[in-house]
């Protein structure tokens, strides 16, 4: 490569707020000394930063897959939005330490990074630099996902690195699974889940208990919901259960644009599909939507939601309550105990999802303190992310055993346990880097 600089993923921290204060940091690479990015795929921990990178310098190419390039389109600009509301807020309650505060980046600047992303076919090796090599294959985690295997030529033999980004589930629906590692010198492997399994009940079972719990109740079952993966993965699985007549077919508010927008990206995209979930859009219908299904773009939509009595399903980002619409309805509703909040997905420390998951008795939105009087549930299965031994599963996909494998992306707990067995049921080197940790490769 010869001095070139790539830079695979460009994600915000989110979280905590020791973690958040990152985004602000001066990167120790100026952006207008990396030549390219490649992208894994589309959640905001891996393509969130790219609208600052590109502020700051960045005009290289951007190179994902197509499904990555069209979410981008979506996530990138909402994320400038959000930004721009967050300083907002503390510009009116002044509650910043800077004045005025400002937003990380904005909107527009997010859609002119949008517009910076390639998309490229699965499979499809690419030339992103001189003398590197690309080849994108399915991850299984959301529409367009991807780990990147890149060669290195050098002056004796080529290198192989893979970048796993974020593992799906093995046989989850809509998705087609997993591609495997392959030939691979060097492993940077995501470990979210890397010291637990999932709940082996299938996912089926234990929404059906949930629905007919909360309807029990007779109150709103309303939950947080990642607007790309975890949204049509749960509709995915109501209808199925409506279809079945395990459940009744309740009134399902979709409420978020970005999840509206982005299920029919995942309709448009059947190259990424399981074969029971491209067959009806390759005949021109999409399977995602529940049969008393309602799309809620407008704000005034959104807020007649609240005159809904009775059972009812809201659906609303974000996944982990730290914005939107979702802060609206539980606001609303959490003080009820008819209401019941379903938790689907990772919910990261110093979160409200997090706190709600532990058992809060309050949470803090809009300046004042909700009590929670709801009831909260979590299903852990519907996680669009490989629990640990889905992770060794993937990794046990090599072709020999690589040099080194280095485990990222993940709390320091998960990560230490997922590379201690790597060490002692795979026999590989492995190790966890330290945060702006530099290695070189041999």
């Amino acid at each position: 490569m010869a001095g070139r600089r790539l830079l695979v993923d460009c994600g915000l921290y989110q979280g905590l707020k020791d973690l958040r204060l990152r985004n602000w940091e001066t990167l120790p690479v100026d952006p207008a000394q990396i030549d390219a990015v490649a992208l894994t795929h589309a959640h905001i921990d891996h393509i969130g930063y790219l609208p600052r990178l590109v502020k700051d310098g960045f005009g290289g190419p951007v190179t994902a897959t197509r499904g990555t390039e069209d979410l981008a389109r979506i996530l990138l600009p909402d994320s400038g939005h959000l930004q721009e509301e967050e300083a907002a807020y503390h510009n009116t309650r002044g509650t910043s330490k800077h004045t005025p505060a400002l937003p990380l980046y904005t909107a527009e600047e997010g859609a002119r990074a949008a517009e910076t992303v390639r998309g490229i076919d699965y499979q499809k090796p690419i030339r992103l630099l001189p003398g590197l090599q690309a080849t994108f294959r399915r991850a299984g985690h959301i529409l367009g996902s991807a780990s990147i295997h890149i060669e290195l030529e050098g002056d004796a033999t080529a290198r192989r690195l893979v970048f796993s980004g974020d593992v799906g589930r093995y046989a989850a629906p809509i998705l087609l699974d997993p591609e495997p590692v392959g030939e691979a010198d060097y492993i940077f492997v995501e470990s979210t889940y890397g010291d637990r399994l999932h709940d082996p009940t299938p996912v089926p079972d234990q929404l059906e208990r949930v629905v007919r719990a909360a309807v029990d109740r007779g109150g709103a079952l309303v939950v947080p919901a990642f607007a790309v993966g975890r949204t049509q993965e749960l509709i995915y699985h109501l209808r199925a259960l409506e279809d079945a007549g395990r459940i009744p077919r309740l009134p399902t508010f979709v409420d978020s644009p970005m999840a509206i927008d982005a299920t029919g990206l995942y309709c448009s995209h059947p190259e990424d599909l399981d074969p029971d979930t491209a067959k009806p859009v390759l005949t021109g219908t999409c399977p995602l939507h529940t049969a008393r299904f309602q799309l809620t773009r407008s704000v005034d939509e959104s807020r007649k939601i609240n005159d809904v009595r009775g059972p009812a399903i809201i659906i609303a980002a974000s996944g982990m309550v730290t914005g939107g619409r979702i802060l609206h309805h539980l606001r609303r509703r959490l003080p009820d105990p008819k209401t019941t909040v379903l938790l689907v997905g990772f919910q990261a420390p110093g979160t409200r999802g997090r706190l709600i998951q532990d058992g809060a008795r309050t949470v803090r939105m809009f300046g004042e303190d909700v009590p929670i009087h709801a009831r909260v549930e979590a299903i852990h299965g519907l996680s669009a992310h490989s629990d640990a031994n889905g992770l060794l599963r993937w990794l046990r996909t090599a072709t020999g055993r690589p040099r080194h494998v280095f485990v990222v992306h993940g709390e320091l707990a998960p990560a230490n346990t997922l590379a201690g067995r790597i060490r002692t049921e795979l026999g590989w080197d492995a190790s966890v880097p330290d945060y702006r940790e530099r290695v070189t490769l041999d």
